[in-house]
């Protein structure tokens, strides 16, 4: 049994054709996917899917490269985070490669929603991107260590998959692992207990190699699980259940969702 523990497929092309998608994880034993949440004006409909959707779970968050949206408060992320399905904050995070400039209303954002996890217990989903350093102070001087989460998509150094272990994060992979040039992000993955890795799509971005450069979603997951087995040089069926351990000790919220849900 898989998990993605990162996708959107709530977005425009993957929402439509979801019947189909999740036959496909069933064939592949994929049997849950976290459905993320990028803005708040989007978000009730994607909450709407999640509602009727046994096979997914939600979060509540607006993503760093929405930099246009309203600004997201505390109170506002806590009291939507109230949905059953919600078990997650985020996405949330630092990106300097995208967006350039003064991006004090970043960090800012940033902050609001690891205050909104510490009030309501819930872990983060963390983007990071080209921004190692103010990530890693932001989330220690929050004390973000209260709710951990989850690097998604991680794509940085070794040393900061490290200190984000020691924060109590996990790191989730995508395809961008099974590319043939990403020998240092291979390499950080080879590193890291197995304990502390999740795997992800991204979709309906990164698929996976054999399928680069097509549209991704969350029956692709296996790949990612199969260049891990093989980095680590385990078996895909343990990965495959050290992983989605992982994911239900991480988002332990779900346990209290009802079964028929």
């Amino acid at each position: 049994m898989l998990i993605d523990s990162h996708c959107h497929v709530n977005f425009e092309g993957l929402r439509e054709d979801y019947s189909d998608i999740a036959q496909r994880m069933h064939t592949n034993r994929v049997h849950r996917a976290l459905c993320v949440s990028v803005n708040l004006p989007d978000w009730p409909a994607m909450m709407s899917m999640v509602e009727h959707e046994p096979t997914l779970y939600g979060s509540v968050g607006v993503h760093p490269d929405y930099e246009e949206e309203v600004e997201p408060t505390v109170e506002d992320l806590v009291s939507r985070s109230q949905h059953p399905k919600v078990v997650a904050i985020g996405e949330t995070g630092l990106d300097y490669f995208r967006i350039k400039g003064d991006l004090t209303w970043q960090r800012d954002r940033f902050r609001t929603h690891i205050r909104a996890a510490r009030e309501t217990g819930l872990p983060l989903i963390i983007h990071t991107r080209e921004a190692r350093e103010d990530t890693i102070r932001i989330l220690q001087e929050e004390n973000a260590a209260e709710v951990g989460g989850v690097m998604h998509c991680f794509t940085e150094s070794l040393e900061m998959a490290r200190a984000s272990i020691e924060m109590g994060f996990y790191i989730s992979f995508s395809g961008i692992v099974t590319f043939k040039n990403a020998k240092d992000l291979q390499e950080t993955a080879r590193q890291l207990p197995l304990e502390r890795i999740l795997i992800e799509t991204d979709s309906p971005y990164l698929a996976p190699v054999p399928h680069r450069g097509k549209r991704n979603d969350p029956s692709l997951v296996a790949h990612v699980a199969e260049k891990i087995a093989e980095l680590k040089e385990v078996s895909f069926d343990q990965v495959a259940k050290q992983t989605t351990d992982n994911f239900y000790n991480l988002f332990n919220k779900i346990k209290d969702i009802p079964k028929a849900s």
